[in-house]
Formats: structure tokens, sequence, C-alpha cells
């Protein structure tokens, strides 16, 4: 299993945009991927699991990977987080 922790910046947390944006990276990799926020989880690649979180500006989130190609999808993950300035 791969993680990293991050602080959410976007202005509005992650509503429907950004949400979208991760789900779709994590749809790219075979590896089971998880978010984490507070006492609350959900499978990155199902938008309505990452919306239902509710996470707001300056929360920290976990990513978690576990998989094949779990190093690649933290990689590609928080970079995509980091150009759409969601951490």
């Amino acid at each position: 299993m791969t993680s990293f922790k991050a602080t959410v910046i976007d202005p509005v947390g992650l509503h429907a945009r950004p949400a979208s944006v991760l789900t779709k990276e994590a749809s790219k990799f075979a590896s089971e991927i998880k978010i984490k926020c507070g006492d609350k989880e959900g499978n990155l690649k199902s938008i309505m699991n990452v919306m239902a979180l509710a996470v707001k500006t300056g929360a920290e989130i976990t990513i978690e990977a576990n998989g094949e190609d779990e190093n690649e999808a933290i990689e590609a993950i928080e970079k995509a987080m980091k150009d759409n300035s969601i951490i």
C-alpha cells in the first residue's frame, strides 16, 4: 500500500469539478484507490463516493492505493491534484 496526505486548498473543497478530476485520474489504474477524510472514506474511482465525503477547504485528506500499479497511481493523482490547484 502506498499513500500520501494533503490539505485541500480549493476554495470550495472537493465539489464536482475537482472530484471529477480525481475520479478520472484514479480510474486509469488497476489498483484499489481510496480517499479518507477524518473518519470517513470512499472509493476514489466513484464521483458519488468522493462528493459524499463533503470535503471542505482546509481539510486533510489521505489518498491510499493498493495494487500492482499503486506507486504510479499515487504519483499521477498527486500531480493531478497539484496541477488543478486542489492541494
